[in-house]
């Protein structure tokens, strides 16, 4: 704040200097003259400059600043003091016009970080007491109402939630939860208040994470922006070479000053950081998360990219397939009870099954003398019957089938499938078919990134060799890699990777490491992988595959426009070095030409901010 303070300030001495000497002028009168007034406008501005280029010498690091400050000490030298003025607003006024693209730029991850949920409102003994939400507990009963941020993570307990999303994965529409769901802080409450348990404290909740990496995002630096450093190292020598040979044709020294003012790009190289932060913004907008510019550097550059199967490619193995029902039964009846009972569950299916039954708008009954019999499945009471729901051997034993299932355990005899067998007062009344089903998502997507330029797309996975065939037959792989460890699938990456610049895209603890081996990971942060998430360099906070394609448009076009701002801009400024060395341009002229250079280049990074998709008016 205090040195955009300070650039501002620079910017209005030189201003009024530059006004005031041009009415001395005007006038012809005035105890001063007017290059004495034009020169102490820009000594402040001098001075100012003098001391960051040493600051940033002594760390090693020098750019084209340089060039700025020899322009106007040789304007000043040469009495050339309206040049030298001319360059002191052009260099002010570019490192504020830089200050408010910057701005513009972050307001979107600056929301973020505005908005974070500081309350939490915790049911007690006395009623609901607000506090502080880093008092929040686990296992706490919160209350959030209409309108409110969801101070942490929890579960829902009440009968149904409307939340805003939007902010969180990027997703416009509101989503309807219901008893039991996974809720995330960051969220917003768009219907009538509810209740819900805390599932994790505020430093481990959802939006913390986020802006960890907004964090991150805001202060990283990208490969590219010093390669941008590195243009300015070249292009300081090149200034003053191109200058002292003008002087030396011409013998006017009037033409080498106007070589070093029409090369000074004060923001030009700034114009990189703006892009890569517009993209960083841009991202957000779209449920992802990008950790600094380095991530948007790495993944504009991916030529392979490598797929986790289960949970990445394919919705993770726990969808529900198909129903075979015996004669006289109807499958939301079987579907209810037998969901009904695995609420006294603790497996991953379990709350699988009871999701998919809340979602076909089954009410649910509260189970009795429940028995788990582990790795088997349960046994209890619902609504007064028996009921038992598991493996075959612990339905019906040793019992042949009926007729009306036998074609369908014929049909998924060999397939990579879990039958749940379902008995109603010892008699088996249906079986339940739970898959490992593809992505609707997946084959777009897929499509996207090769017409995008990825030249390879393997699949990695630990699961067996017959389930990864099948669904890299289905998605046209290039190749898979199956029965993978944790170690084999670094490997893999690293041999991937050696070859062609490399993403990886995974959801599990077991990908964390693959993904920080890869040139940039990504993760399907949706469903709350942390391991993967802190691994990744990229986040997808929504529960499909589709923005990894997004990302990568992102990135390329992200890259793209910084490339374009630093190349467009140095040439113009090299075709006006040059025209200034032939005698074509003075220094005044030169500094307001710049100027113009350096503008165009700013706005054109900033349009890293937009979509960049056409759009079209229908009639």
């Amino acid at each position: 704040m205090k040195e955009s303070m300070l650039r501002r300030a620079l910017l209005i001495t030189a201003v009024v200097g530059l006004a005031l000497g041009l009415g001395v002028w005007r006038s012809g009168i005035g105890p001063i003259s007017r290059d004495t007034i034009w020169a102490a406008a820009t000594l402040p501005v001098v001075v100012t400059l003098a001391i960051s280029i040493l600051r940033d010498f002594w760390i090693g690091r020098i750019g084209v600043d340089a060039i700025a400050l020899v322009s106007m000490s040789a304007a000043l030298l040469l009495g050339q003091a309206l040049a030298a003025v001319v360059v002191a607003i052009m260099y002010a006024g570019g490192t504020v016009l830089e200050d408010l693209a910057r701005g513009r730029a972050e307001r979107n991850l600056r929301a973020l970080t505005d908005r974070a949920p500081r309350v939490a409102h915790r049911r007690s003994a006395h009623g609901t007491e607000t506090v502080p939400i880093d008092q929040v507990t686990v296992g706490d009963e919160l209350l959030v109402r209409a309108g409110e941020l969801l101070p942490v993570d929890g579960i829902l307990i009440d009968a149904s939630a409307q939340l805003d999303e939007s902010t969180v994965t990027g997703e416009p529409l509101p989503e309807r939860r219901r008893t039991g769901d996974g809720l995330r802080s960051g969220t917003v409450n768009a219907g009538e208040a509810f209740f819900m348990r805390a599932s994790a404290v505020a430093d481990k909740s959802t939006y913390a994470a986020i802006l960890r990496m907004v964090a991150a995002a805001q202060t990283a630096k990208a490969p590219f922006i010093r390669i941008a450093d590195r243009f300015a190292l070249l292009l300081l020598p090149a200034t003053l070479l191109v200058a002292g040979i003008a002087w030396y044709l011409s013998n006017d020294p009037i033409r080498a000053l106007a070589v070093l003012v029409v090369a000074t790009p004060c923001p030009l190289i700034l114009a990189a950081p703006v892009a890569f932060i517009g993209g960083v913004s841009r991202a957000a907008h779209a449920g992802i998360l990008m950790k600094g510019s380095a991530a948007i550097e790495a993944l504009a550059q991916t030529r392979t990219a490598i797929f986790d199967k289960t949970g990445t490619l394919t919705l993770g193995g726990t969808e529900l397939i198909e129903i075979d029902v015996a004669p006289g039964q109807q499958a939301d009846e079987l579907l209810r009870l037998l969901a009904s009972l695995e609420q006294a569950s603790h497996h991953i299916l379990a709350d699988s099954i009871v999701r998919i039954a809340r979602h076909r708008n089954l009410t649910l009954s509260q189970p009795h003398d429940v028995r788990e019999h582990r790795g088997e499945g349960l046994k209890g009471q619902v609504d007064r019957m028996s009921v038992a729901a598991g493996s075959r051997s612990l339905v019906i034993g040793n019992r042949p089938l009926p007729k009306w299932a036998e074609s369908g355990e014929e049909r998924h005899r060999n397939a990579q499938v879990l039958r749940v067998f379902l008995a109603i007062d010892g008699q088996l009344t249906g079986i339940f078919t739970f898959g490992d089903a593809i992505r609707e998502d997946a084959p777009d997507t897929l499509g996207v990134l090769r017409s995008a330029g990825v030249a390879r797309i393997v699949m990695l996975t630990g699961d067996d060799g017959t389930a990864a065939e099948k669904v890299s037959a289905s998605l046209q792989l290039d190749e898979f890699f199956a029965d993978a460890t944790p170690a084999e699938k670094v490997a893999t990456v690293e041999a991937e990777k050696a070859k062609a610049p490399t993403m990886m895209v995974g959801d599990g603890i077991n990908d964390a490491p693959a993904l920080a081996a890869a040139t940039v990971g990504i993760a399907m942060g949706a469903r709350g992988g942390t391991a993967s998430s802190e691994a990744a360099d990229v986040v997808v906070l929504t529960d499909r595959l589709q923005p990894v394609a997004e990302a990568l448009r992102i990135s390329r076009r992200t890259r793209g426009i910084a490339l374009q701002s630093i190349i467009v801009g140095l040439a113009l400024s090299g075709a006006a070095m040059i025209a200034a060395a032939m005698g074509y341009i003075t220094p005044v002229a030169g500094a307001i030409l710049q100027e113009g250079i350096d503008v165009a280049v700013i706005l054109n990074a900033l349009r890293a901010l937009g979509d960049g998709r056409l759009k079209h008016n229908r009639n």
